[in-house]
């Protein structure tokens, strides 16, 4: 799907899945000069074949044919990555489509995760894997698979976080926190003060169970 883009003087393309064959197509258009947008609903590219051990019928191992592609995708300059991205909706003609995309929240910054795991390792919940058909469990904080691109982890929420779960008074433990770190002290009482007209009460009856 083609539309203007100031980008280069070819244009732009859209790739709807980046499975094996959505990631060849965007390096092959990538190179032919056009800017790519490479969409897929997951958290990290590589589709089916990322999941696989080997191919048929060769028996080759799966991750060494697509591992450099995922590199190479994400490094070329021509490839821009959308993941957690769902089309909503299409409209336009051959050569002049307009796409309104909705991209879900990851909860964690792409640009300034390490990978390090540290997020892994600490989260208390655990979900079904559904990259491993829900044959294991991994964390609600979670990477993909190991040689996922993009190569950060997300977060994967299904209800409101522990600590909010578990507090009498249903109080968003984590935004009021997050407030007082970036020293909004105004907006951290206001979030406070939706659920609890009374903090100083709560403050010495609570067992504290979000600690």
């Amino acid at each position: 799907m083609a539309e203007k883009d100031t980008r280069n003087g070819k244009g732009s393309v859209m790739v709807v899945g980046a499975g094996i064959a959505g990631i060849q197509a965007s390096l092959d258009l990538a190179d032919s000069g056009y800017f790519v947008y490479l969409v897929d609903k997951n958290t990290a590219i590589g589709g089916t074949m990322a999941q696989l051990d080997k191919t048929f019928p060769t028996n080759d191992c799966s991750m060494c044919i697509i591992s450099p592609k995922l590199v190479e995708a994400g490094r070329h300059l021509n490839i821009e990555m959308m993941t957690m991205t769902e089309i909503e909706d299409l409209s336009g003609e051959e050569g002049d489509f307009t796409v309104t995309l909705k991209e879900n929240p990851r909860f964690i910054d792409i640009d300034k995760c390490t990978a390090c795991g540290e997020c892994s390792n600490v989260c208390p919940v655990e979900l079904p894997s559904q990259f491993d058909e829900e044959l294991r469990n991994r964390k609600a904080a979670f990477k993909l698979y190991p040689q996922a691109m993009p190569s950060g982890f997300a977060i994967e929420k299904t209800d409101r976080a522990p600590c909010r779960l578990t507090c009498p008074a249903g109080l968003n433990v984590q935004g009021y926190v997050q407030m007082v770190k970036e020293g909004k002290y105004k907006e951290s009482l206001e979030i406070i003060m939706e659920q609890l007209p009374l903090p100083g009460v709560l403050g010495r009856v609570c067992p504290h169970e979000c600690e």
